[in-house]
């Protein structure tokens, strides 16, 4: 009872001071009883994406998604996302082999050169995905259906593409945990590995009647380099590629050779132009044929796809035919 009663006289000064506050400016009183004004969720959730055309605001996180490069459908599907919409695989009917599993339902909106705006307006997407390397003059159109961010480029860029798209779908923390797997699997491959990295590995593309010698700004070309695997002296540029006459075919030549072959469904114009190649007098005379070491290998996990679900395979073919090998 005596606690009580000494409670009393403070309980009294702020009663008293709260109607004081309420005569003088009753807006300050209702603020002294209730909590501060929360920030409202929706603003809040706005982020600004910067990249290839600009700046972009996105609004929370994206349900829809409309995706216009074939790297960013790995993208997407290794971050556990699938779109309800994407271009055409560049080999398959309509997806590469490894994601077709994937990508059930979701619809085919053109290919990477030719998307089919009038469909991607029908989806009504809430961000669409693409790249100014293949798409910079639709760009204010695809603006006007969706909020839309593009990569610079595809290729030898794929870390910083994943990474941008992560940002724009607002799952950077579980772009993290990828790209941290990723390198995990790169340094316990190229730990596996040892020194067959020295071994000089080159690498090439058939198309029909044509062939191109791939140096170290492309896909593959960076994972080597990822995995330390030395390049031939001739490979050794920080170029994509040039197109090479079979009179200096001696530029493919090394301790291993990797190519893969163009063809698309239906044809072998691709396959042919490799077999005359490397049957031919000069093809003969190199070292990757002699010695039994030139590999064919799949055209989408090495070069067309792009993605981060096609560079874990190609470590994981990397690492498999090397353990055939000897110094």
């Amino acid at each position: 009872m005596a606690r009580t009663k000494q409670w009393l006289p403070v309980t009294l000064l702020v009663l008293i001071a709260l109607l004081a506050a309420a005569c003088g400016n009753p807006q300050a009183a209702q603020q002294a009883i209730q909590p501060a004004e929360q920030p409202k969720t929706q603003e809040a959730s706005v982020r600004t994406i910067k990249h290839a055309m600009g700046e972009t605001p996105i609004t929370g996180t994206p349900q829809r998604i409309v995706v216009l490069t074939n790297q960013g459908t790995e993208s997407l599907l290794e971050l556990g996302i699938k779109p309800v919409a994407a271009v055409k695989s560049w080999i398959g009917d309509p997806w590469f082999d490894h994601i077709k599993d994937r990508m059930t339902g979701v619809q085919v909106v053109g290919d990477e050169t030719q998307p089919n705006l009038e469909v991607i307006a029908s989806l009504k997407p809430d961000l669409i995905l693409g790249t100014k390397v293949r798409q910079e003059k639709i760009y204010s159109q695809l603006s006007q259906i969706a909020p839309t961010v593009f990569t610079e480029n595809l290729g030898d860029s794929m870390i910083d593409n994943f990474k941008l798209y992560a940002q724009a779908l607002n799952k950077e923390t579980e772009g993290k945990a990828v790209l941290d797997s990723y390198a995990k699997a790169i340094e316990q491959t190229k730990a596996a590995l040892g020194d067959k990295t020295k071994m000089q590995v080159s690498l090439a593309r058939f198309q029909a009647g044509k062939v191109r010698v791939y140096y170290k700004n492309n896909f593959a070309g960076v994972i080597l380099e990822q995995l330390g695997f030395a390049r031939p002296d001739a490979q050794n540029k920080n170029e994509f590629s040039a197109d090479t006459p079979l009179e200096q075919i001696a530029v493919l030549d090394g301790d291993v050779f990797f190519y893969f072959t163009s063809d698309r469904e239906g044809e072998n114009g691709a396959s042919k132009t490799a077999e005359e190649w490397l049957n031919s007098p000069l093809g003969q005379n190199l070292n990757v044929v002699k010695k039994q070491r030139t590999f064919k290998v799949n055209e989408p996990i090495w070069n067309t796809s792009g993605g981060i679900i096609a560079a874990k395979l190609l470590i994981e073919d990397i690492q498999t035919r090397f353990q055939k090998l000897s110094l």
